[in-house]
């Protein structure tokens, strides 16, 4: 048995799912999020509680079977609590700000990067003083943010040399040596 699909997923107050015809639709207070499912795995509301279950052991049914697990616990978890994600600019004249669901990003190249952001996601750029900007994303869609947060670092990503570029907070970027420290 898969470890992550044997595992009852705990349904939190003020959280509903619906399912209906192989898609499961779980409504919460951050949002609505809608999965269809593979008719193969069958997933049960029993006692406040999902269980997902596979009809057999061939490969294809145990890799559906963790997958579907993990993408109904995310789907739970994003309508309940939501998902936030914040990138760091880092670079001289880099900045980011935000208008409503517009991000405007200045990377060093010629011209603005304008970005529209979907109506399920919220953004908020902050520029301190003396401190990289930061651009924070939330939503209740995990792979949705995970997707945009992508997107904007593909603009310009982290070099090994200065370090200049998008990057996530907390990311360990390997840093090189230049020209210099390999002539001595």
């Amino acid at each position: 048995m898969s470890r992550i699909g044997k595992l009852p997923i705990a349904i939190p107050a003020g959280v509903t799912i619906d399912i209906k015809d192989n898609v499961i639709t779980v409504k919460g207070p951050k949002g609505e999020l809608k999965q269809a499912l593979n008719p193969n795995i069958k997933v049960e509301n029993v006692d406040g509680k999902i269980t997902v279950e596979r009809p057999d052991d061939n490969r294809e049914s145990r890799a559906q079977h963790g997958l579907y697990r993990a993408l109904i616990n995310n789907m739970v978890v994003g309508v309940s609590e939501g998902f936030k994600k914040e990138l760091e600019i880092i670079g001289v004249g880099y900045k980011a700000e935000s208008k409503g669901q517009i991000l405007e990003l200045t990377l060093g190249y010629s011209h603005m990067i304008v970005m529209q952001m979907p109506p399920e996601v919220k953004v908020d750029a902050k520029t301190e003083r003396n401190k990289a900007p930061l651009i924070i994303l939330e939503s209740c869609d995990k792979q949705l943010l995970g997707q945009i947060c992508a997107k904007i670092r593909s603009f310009r990503k982290p070099e090994p040399y200065k370090g200049k570029g998008v990057k996530f907070v907390g990311e360990v970027i390997r840093r090189k040596s230049g020209k210099t420290a390999a002539a001595k």
